[in-house]
């Protein structure tokens, strides 16, 4: 299971009933941090615990502080200062030296379990929605409110905060990214496997016999297996953020790109060489130029490897970086760049 909200809400629910629960959210940070406000996790009186609010190092401590929150019922606030040599931070040994705020919440009856139920149903019908988690001592009503402008939340397909008072923090939930697969060919195994484990919705089309056959693609979230011109017409169409084009066949491929451009995809990638696309787009009677979609085409980062796998990385890479709106360069180079700068302003 990821640590996305979708993956998050969809196993509590299942499970609600079955123990007592407790909602961790990050509400502030300083500093360095693993997680940002907004990040969260699910903790039951089993111990157990879904999603993460650091890189593994507060999580232990987080769960002996939630038993007495589902005790005493009520809200808490713990707080981890690396800053502070006395702080418990420095005992559980964090090296990350900043400062985070975790609100715990018991999840309840009578608090309409925080909300939860409405978020789960708007996270599964892939509705964004606005979530206002009160900072109070009590228990009140976390509030939710579906958000019908969606794509302008897409832009950073992960929890983020939207504003935040001394009496609560409003984070936009929306829908994990759902990604299209033209092709079910045995390279596309990786890429749906590597999807489905980063917590995205997984659709994979191919009506050719003998291709995306359910026993080969055991993780879809599903398996489409009609011809291009019925698509149209489907629910799951309308909901697509990106799509990869890979059925190594210059008919197949172009009827899936003259589909994809009347749909709402905001990234379309196509497999193969650049003379190979020129023949794929010959045949749809697509030119570049015109093109009404962001056209990725040779596909994926320069990551190196030929196997489906770097392949798969590649491809996948490409995609969460333009959703995240990234440029995908490497950390440590932009901080080189930023101290040489930084050296030559002095």
């Amino acid at each position: 299971m990821s640590n996305h909200i979708n993956q998050l809400v969809n196993h509590w629910f299942t499970h609600k009933d079955e123990c007592q629960w407790v909602l961790a959210t990050v509400i502030s940070t300083e500093g360095s941090s693993y997680r940002k406000p907004g990040a969260m996790m699910l903790i039951n009186d089993l111990g157990q615990y879904f999603g993460l609010v650091s890189g593994g190092c507060l999580e232990s401590d987080i769960i002996r502080k939630a038993r007495r929150c589902l005790v005493e019922q009520i809200n808490s606030v713990v707080k981890y200062d690396m800053r502070e040599e006395q702080d418990l931070a420095w005992q559980l040994g964090i090296g990350c030296g900043g400062m985070v705020e975790i609100l715990l919440q018991p999840i309840l009856e009578q608090n309409s379990w925080l909300g939860l139920e409405t978020v789960h149903m708007h996270m599964n019908s892939r509705t964004a929605c606005s979530y206002k988690i009160s900072l109070s001592g009590d228990i009140p009503d976390n509030q939710v409110l579906a958000l019908a402008n969606i794509e302008q939340y897409k832009k950073n397909p992960h929890h983020r905060v939207y504003s935040r008072t001394t009496d609560a923090i409003e984070l936009i939930l929306v829908p994990s990214p759902h990604i299209a697969i033209f092709g079910g060919g045995v390279d596309a195994r990786p890429l749906v496997n590597l999807a489905i484990e980063m917590g995205w919705e997984v659709t994979l089309i191919d009506h050719r016999a003998g291709y995306a056959r359910e026993s080969e693609f055991p993780r879809a979230s599903r398996i489409v297996n009609i011809r291009f011109e019925q698509i149209n017409e489907m629910n799951w169409f309308r909901t697509i953020d990106a799509a990869v084009v890979m059925g190594h066949n210059v008919t197949f491929d172009a009827e899936a790109l003259k589909l994809l451009q009347g749909s709402c995809a905001h990234y379309i990638g196509l497999l193969g060489p650049v003379h190979r696309t020129e023949k794929v787009l010959a045949e749809a009677k697509l030119a570049r130029t015109n093109l009404p979609k962001q056209f990725a085409n040779p596909i994926g980062l320069n990551i190196g490897g030929d196997l489906p796998e770097s392949i798969a990385l590649s491809i996948l890479s490409e995609i969460h970086a333009y959703m995240h709106q990234s440029d995908a360069q490497s950390h440590a180079n932009i901080l080189m760049r930023h101290n040489e700068d930084k050296g030559r302003n002095h």
